[in-house]
């Protein structure tokens, strides 16, 4: 077809029927082939086509940079198609329209309303420049300006622009009663409402909005039942007050009165009734609207088809997502990629997240926050740290936000390594970042995890709002040091400020109670509560098992109401091996090698508690019935962070760069500690070998080469932090003791289960883990 002879008409019949950017690029494909594109009329329609459509901006600049003397209609466009992006490209906005001045062009007043919603909460410095031009007082440019102060503030702004009105048109009302409810102002929306002297359905809608914005949704309702005549705006603004305030069911029954109306849904439409299938707890309807797609032969626009994959991501079915996000092809837009990451990294498919990550073409802060965030909430923290690293240098300068820092902050505290928590912090307060109860609550971890308590009291103290999950954080910190009778001061203390306990507040009270030896107090906790659930009983039995009372946990077992899970059988197994019996670790052991046949921890403790009796035959049996199961012991290492590093060692490790010296204080220490009466317990070795062997095997457990690279190379005075990723064995609490005595060094070593604070030949838990 011969593109050139179509009239304007005809173009725009033929544009109408584009529905996504790849017919949009054919049709661009065929005006260049018949040498159209320079023109100023086609350029315009293709740019008002990406406006409609969400193009990325390079290629709708692209088009723009096309024509070399653009007409107005075409600057025009342009300006519309930045006024849906925002004043992200406000540098944009004024280049074009310096460009503008530039062109032998006459700049009617009509260009300056589109110029300032161009310009998004910056459009304040044209009407600084409209000020000056004397050109305040055209009626359009003034409900620009008015719309402006409306949408971003000041308000009265707004206001004051509203009331120097002598004319005022419906748009001028409208604009009003949008701003009052924008910023809140519930009675004078209303009252604006009532006095204006005429109303279409933009003022109706705006009552919509404003009350579904204050989560009045019956009001909101009432509204829209009320409306003379509805058109497409003002049903998708009820439906996406439904889908907003978590009422799906709601919006799909709206929907369906939409189908038997006389309005059609566009691309807005589908995408808000698609977002609430993905929040819809009912998989069947939206499984039912997805087949009433198919089968209309509905053709989404890359917008509803982003809403359709974020549906799918959300619901973890990865392959349909996967497959929508493949056909759009070059359609897709950061929201696209953002939320395939997501997606990967929500079921914990880190590698083709980050494959995705390295392909994206252009990324901003929430394609580095689902990537950070993934890594940390998978247990890759040592990556999120990484790849926040690489954020701050990033080339296209992506700026950290909240969200980003409580992610990387967390990490730092899951490694233990203050000394990179503190660079990040810096980082928070270099880029002013304002954090909310959730970044407060990251930094209570953060100090907890990394055994300073004094820095996590603290900043709890600081704070002037706190939720439930700010005590129970700090809960946890107490109780992860063995301070019970803070923790249960703080439970009180939650109390008197209204906080109410949720079940994991329970959990770290009991916890602490436990670490710290406090039946009385920790039983009083316990039936305190309304409807303990197994985690609470898994509590309580660890807490009877510690002080030795373990018939009697026995016996709660037996008689708890509910099917007791794998952790109250671990912790009456671990009461076992404390306290050496046999029996009881046997029935242990045996349910958990049914509940959990493939968790390591429960054979190597049985092991254990055959180990310290002497009977190797039992010891061997567990080992083959590890072999027969495919279940391997997990491999103990121990880190120390030292100038912005992790460095990690396992038992008997000689790969470190440092790894001579190590040795060779080790062996010097032991030298000291054994003319101090030390004798290595060799009781952890799970092997019938001699005892030379087994002393040589737990001689250089991976803690104990931990310290001795930290006293190599940190200061005289510094506090050592260790952190092994299993439980401490008695051989090496007892060394690190002695250890701590022998060099007048504080050691803070953070096991699996719990903080042990060495110093002058004692440990803060008093021999009692």
């Amino acid at each position: 077809m011969n593109f050139g002879h179509l009239s304007m008409s005809q173009l725009d019949s033929l544009a109408c029927k584009i529905s996504n950017l790849s017919q949009l690029r054919q049709f661009h494909a065929q005006l260049i082939q018949n040498s159209l594109h320079h023109h100023s009329q086609w350029v315009s329609l293709l740019i008002s086509q990406c406006t409609r459509l969400r193009a990325p901006p390079p290629y709708t600049r692209l088009i723009f940079d096309s024509t070399p003397r653009p007409d107005i209609h075409v600057f025009i466009s342009m300006l519309k198609y930045y006024s849906n992006l925002g004043s992200a490209h406000f540098n944009q906005v004024v280049s074009l329209y310096q460009k503008l001045q530039c062109c032998d062009l006459r700049i009617g007043t009509f260009v300056y309303p589109v110029l300032i919603k161009s310009a998004g909460s910056k459009g304040i410095e044209f009407h600084a420049h409209v000020l000056k031009l004397g050109l305040a007082s055209d009626p359009y440019i003034r409900n620009a300006i008015m719309g402006l102060y409306a949408k971003y503030g000041p308000v009265e702004n707004a206001r004051d622009v509203f009331a120097e009105m002598h004319e005022r048109t419906l748009a001028d009302w409208n604009n009003m009663i949008f701003g009052y409810w924008i910023w809140g102002n519930k009675a004078e929306a209303c009252r604006l409402f009532d006095i204006m002297p005429e109303r279409n359905v933009v003022t109706w809608t705006a009552m919509v909005t404003g009350y579904a914005r204050m989560k009045d949704l019956e009001n909101a309702r009432r509204y829209f039942d009320e409306i003379p005549e509805k058109n497409v705006v003002s049903w998708n603004a009820m439906l996406s007050a439904y889908a907003q305030n978590r009422f799906p069911e709601e919006a799909l029954k709206l929907f369906d009165d939409m189908m038997n109306s006389r309005d059609q849904p566009n691309e807005t439409t589908w995408a808000i009734v698609i977002s609430a299938c993905s929040s819809c707890g009912d998989c069947s309807l939206a499984d039912s609207f997805v087949q009433k797609l198919n089968q209309k032969r509905i053709h989404l626009s890359y917008f509803a088809k982003t809403a359709l994959l974020d549906m799918y991501a959300k619901r973890g079915s990865l392959q349909a997502a996967r497959q929508v996000f493949d056909e759009l092809g070059v359609s897709r837009n950061t929201v696209t990629w953002n939320a395939m990451i997501s997606a990967y990294t929500r079921v914990g498919d880190l590698a083709s997240a980050r494959e995705l990550f390295d392909k994206m073409p252009e990324r901003d802060v929430v394609t580095w926050n689902s990537m950070i965030s993934g890594y940390a909430q998978n247990g890759q923290s040592a990556l999120a740290i990484d790849l926040f690293k690489d954020m701050i240098t990033a080339a296209d300068d992506p700026k950290p936000d909240e969200v980003t820092m409580v992610s990387v902050i967390s990490a730092c505290g899951h490694l233990g390594a203050l000394d990179i928590g503190n660079w990040v912090i810096g980082i928070v307060r270099k880029n002013h970042i304002k954090l909310s109860i959730s970044g407060y609550n990251s930094l209570i971890f953060l100090y907890s995890k990394c055994g300073s308590m004094d820095d996590a009291k603290r900043t709890f103290q600081e704070m002037t709002t706190r939720d439930v999950v700010s005590y129970n954080t700090l809960i946890a910190g107490f109780a992860a040091h063995g301070h019970g009778m803070e923790a249960v001061k703080l439970l009180s203390k939650m109390k008197g400020e209204f906080v109410e306990p949720d079940r994991v507040t329970y959990i770290v009270i009991l916890t602490a109670c436990s670490h710290a030896g406090m039946l009385e107090e920790g039983w009083k906790v316990f039936e305190s509560i309304k409807a303990p659930d197994a985690d609470h009983y898994a509590c309580v039995i660890d807490l009877l098992g510690r002080v030795g009372k373990l018939d009697e946990a026995k016996k709660i077992i037996d008689d708890m109401p509910k099917e007791p899970h794998a952790g109250v059988y671990g912790s009456l197994l671990n009461a076992s091996r404390i306290h050496k019996r046999i029996d009881l670790g046997e029935f242990a052991a045996s349910t958990l090698f049914e509940l959990e046949p493939h968790n390591s921890g429960n054979y190597i403790l049985l092991s254990n508690i055959y180990a310290s009796a002497g009977r190797w035959d039992d010891v061997v049996r567990v080992r083959e019935l590890m072999r027969k199961v495919g279940v391997k012991k997990a491999t103990g290492w121990s880190w120390v962070e030292y100038k912005g590093k992790l460095h990690k060692f396992i038992v008997g490790d000689r790969s470190h760069e440092r790894s001579d010296d190590v040795y060779r204080l080790l062996a010097e220490l032991g030298r000291k500690m054994r003319n101090s009466g030390y004798m290595a317990d060799k009781t952890c070795v799970l092997r019938d070998v001699e005892e030379e062997e087994k002393e040589e095997m737990v001689g250089t457990h991976s803690e104990k080469l931990a310290v001795c690279f930290a006293l190599l190379v940190t200061d005289a005075e510094a506090v050592i932090r260790v952190v092994k990723n299993l439980r401490v064995c008695w051989d090496c609490h007892t060394a690190m003791k002695m250890i701590s005595n022998l060099e007048g060094r504080k050691i803070i070593l953070r096991d699996n289960n719990r903080f042990h604070c060495f110093s002058d030949g004692i440990c803060s838990c008093g021999d009692y883990w």
